[in-house]
């Protein structure tokens, strides 16, 4: 074979046989001569240097891939080349294998010496030792499950710290106590009679409005009694019965007495200024050592279990152990027909609510002869009362509470209700109350939760009358409280029940305001203690 390459650059090339040169056959047609162009050639080249590239990136990315796969790559390239995508679906089914594996295995080794702590150290242990796909999906799934108990024990602690910050009392208010009672030593005006003379005679009078407040906290008394009145129609009709515990006395009676020009009449009066039979008194220190047990007993549980909760009860739980739950002016209401011997008709105001709208046509309220009226269904409907229903405070597995209630009954709102007084004291419903404790204590105080409401729901059982739920909103100092602006500026009452009290730092800033632009600002003790910052 010879090449003949011509003398003006590479523009021909011919191949032909040897003998082509001497005519043989006829005009070349025996000789085998193929011609390539060059511009064919460059383009063949060029197609090449493109698609090499691609070739040898998608050969590297099926080595890589198969690399944990398979016993080697070239079995692997094998797999790809002539089985399709088989071997990513095999990668899956292993990696899904191996998880499946490890949860079954409830993440052993969890907290154990040498376990991984981070995500860093994941990475550093599969690099260095070259773990395959089955090790990997073991420590990832140990290292999960150790960052997911890690976040909910931390959730954990912080709602119990929020709960022990809402049992504290503010420096502020401890501040306000002492100048008032230092003011009433030195002041006439601090001891002044409550109510004046000439008002005296409005404290049993039926044809006026009379509210109650059972407290030991006399900015909150003020804020109840102050938000009462602005909202009023006529502020002259209603009258205040302010009952407070005998260390309290002093500052209370000195705060109203200073400040009665912007209230009507108030009456402060200390329980120690009571003068009970002393079958009463010993019927109440039996009813706060029975509440203290079955508070004792709920406390030893918690802490048996390391203040572990069922789902959705954390809240409940932790609330019942505020020590508001033990103390004396929480439960008295029980006895308000002996408090209050010549009135027919109240209207009971915690001090953590705040009032919106006039409450006069309460006393019109026809309770249809039950005792007390009370709201009983919240603002997303009938029946509706999220973690308010008669399972969240009783234990119904015991026959004695699942023969009286029903589960899934709403438990009347407590912080806003109205008394018959009258019909209360033609009832037996004090003395069902004690009946009740003492019921818990012979059941090993397994009925109900720590507090006040439980025993009263049972002891008022068929005695309540429905209000419409604009009359109350309570929750307003709970973590979960959803409300709309339109609902809290339309209510009635706004109750700040729950741990997040409107004084303490931890209340949402959101309600808060609702609650402090009813404190006396302009009062030189309210600014000294820095109450408003």
């Amino acid at each position: 074979m010879k090449f003949y390459i011509s003398a003006t650059g590479i523009k021909k090339v011919t191949i032909s046989n040897p003998g082509g040169g001497n005519g043989k056959g006829g005009g070349g047609g025996c000789a085998a001569a193929r011609r390539f162009s060059g511009r064919t050639l460059l383009l063949l080249l060029l197609v090449l240097a493109i698609v090499l590239p691609f070739v040898f990136v998608w050969f590297a990315f099926l080595v890589l891939e198969s690399a944990s796969g398979c016993d080697s790559p070239l079995d692997c390239m094998g797999l790809r080349l002539f089985s399709g995508g088989d071997t990513s679906l095999k990668i899956s089914e292993e990696l899904t294998r191996a998880l499946v594996e490890e949860t079954g295995q409830d993440g052993n080794g969890i907290g154990k010496k040498g376990s991984l702590e981070s995500f860093d150290e994941l990475v550093k242990e599969m690099t260095l030792k070259r773990r395959d796909i089955r090790a990997f999906a073991s420590v990832t799934k140990k290292l999960l499950l150790q960052m997911e108990r890690k976040v909910q024990s931390a959730k954990h602690h912080e709602l119990v710290y929020w709960h022990l910050a809402s049992h504290g009392i503010p420096k502020s208010l401890h501040c306000l106590s002492l100048r008032l009672t230092e003011e009433y030593s030195v002041n006439a005006m601090a001891r002044a009679r409550l109510p004046p003379p000439e008002s005296v005679s409005r404290l049993t009078d039926p044809s006026y409005h009379h509210v109650v407040i059972l407290t030991d906290n006399v900015l909150a008394a003020s804020v109840v009694i102050s938000s009462t009145v602005q909202n009023a129609v006529d502020p002259d009709k209603f009258v205040f019965h302010v009952v407070t515990d005998k260390k309290t006395y002093t500052p209370m009676h000195a705060w109203f007495a200073m400040n009665s020009a912007s209230s009507p009449v108030v009456e402060v009066k200390g329980l120690h200024q009571y003068d009970w039979p002393q079958e009463v008194n010993v019927k109440v220190k039996e009813m706060l050592e029975i509440h203290r047990m079955i508070w004792r007993r709920h406390y030893q549980n918690l802490k048996d279990s390391d203040y572990s909760f069922v789902e959705g009860t954390h809240e409940q739980s932790l609330q019942a152990l505020n020590p508001s739950c033990l103390a004396l002016l929480n439960h008295l209401r029980i006895y308000i027909p002996m408090l209050f011997p010549e009135l027919n008709k109240i209207v009971l105001l915690d001090d953590d609510v705040v009032v919106q709208r006039d409450l006069s046509s309460l006393w019109e309220t026809d309770l249809n002869g039950n005792v007390v009226g009370a709201v009983f269904d919240s603002w997303c409907g009938n029946n509706c009362c999220p973690g308010r229903k008669h399972k969240n405070y009783f234990n119904f597995s015991h026959p004695l509470i699942s023969s009286n209630l029903r589960q899934d009954d709403c438990a009347w709102l407590s912080g806003m209700n109205v008394f018959d007084l009258k019909a209360w004291r033609q009832t037996n419903i004090t003395e069902a109350y004690s009946s009740w404790l003492r019921l818990s204590v012979s059941s090993g105080l397994q009925l109900w939760q720590p507090g006040a409401l439980p025993p009263t729901i049972l002891a008022f059982k068929g005695l309540t009358q429905s209000l419409d739920p604009s009359w109350h909103v309570a929750g307003l100092g709970s973590r979960s409280f959803k409300f709309s602006e339109e609902i809290l500026k339309s209510a009635a009452v706004l109750h700040f029940s729950g741990p997040a009290k409107p004084w303490l730092e931890i209340s949402n800033p959101v309600v808060r305001s609702l609650w402090y632009r009813y404190v006396n600002s302009s009062n030189i003790f309210v600014r000294k203690c820095k109450i408003m910052n």
